[in-house]
């Protein structure tokens, strides 16, 4: 079932056009990868898909009654947000009104909240300060307060490990990835882009066939051996 349908986009940053006529569309069940070299557009896409900017061209639809408030989003992460002055637990309850609009936090909501820090193994941090927890810390917490949000489908401008055990098979994914490696085992299907627009579209198969995939895969061994 499609949820998400994007149609010849044109996409800036900082009025400068990044992707020009993109088209592609999310399944429901999707792992969907996005790939590219720095300035490629990844996050500019990101940011378009959640609504936070408009398209110069083209539309982004989303089908079957899915709404906004219901995808959950991981940002990438900025200085205000590392420092950001309130508690785990009151950051993570944030990501349940997000889908209700709500301004009233209910017995189901903490519920859900604890479950989601239970999931990502920040019970223990609950009554502990945003701003002094570590990168890795931070980063879950702001995954937990995704998960509540998320109704339908997980958004995340930000690569996160270890999350193929935390996702059930009802939550569709899209993210961005920095190691096509990873891409290529984990995957339902890769967008790559570049150069203004996709380089591949498809499965893992025919991204580890066709010579983009097989150039890009190189290029990431090649920095791993000289690193």
């Amino acid at each position: 079932m499609n949820l998400i349908t994007c149609q010849d986009l044109t996409l800036s940053y900082e009025k400068h056009p990044v992707v020009s006529g993109l088209s592609f569309s999310v399944e429901e069940g999707d792992c969907f990868c996005i790939l590219g070299e720095n300035g490629s557009g990844k996050s500019t896409l990101v940011k378009a898909i959640v609504g936070l900017i408009r398209p110069e061209h083209g539309r982004i639809q989303l089908k079957n009654g899915l709404r906004r408030s219901e995808i959950g989003y991981l940002p990438q992460q900025s200085a205000a947000q590392k420092d950001f002055p309130a508690s785990v637990s009151e950051i993570v309850l944030s990501g349940t009104l997000i889908s209700r609009f709500a301004a009233r936090i209910t017995a189901a909501d903490r519920a859900e909240a604890e479950k989601n820090m239970e999931l990502l193994g920040i019970t223990g941090l609950a009554s502990r300060s945003f701003s002094e927890l570590s990168g890795g810390q931070k980063q879950r917490v702001l995954l937990a307060r995704a998960f509540c949000a998320a109704k339908k489908i997980l958004v995340l401008d930000e690569p996160v490990t270890g999350l193929d055990p935390l996702v059930s098979a009802e939550l569709t994914v899209l993210s961005v990835s920095h190691s096509p490696e990873r891409a290529c085992r984990t995957a339902t299907r890769i967008l790559h882009l570049g150069d203004g627009g996709a380089l591949f579209f498809g499965t893992p198969t025919d991204y580890l066939s066709s010579d983009m995939g097989k150039a890009y895969l190189a290029a990431g061994e090649n920095k791993e051996d000289n690193q």
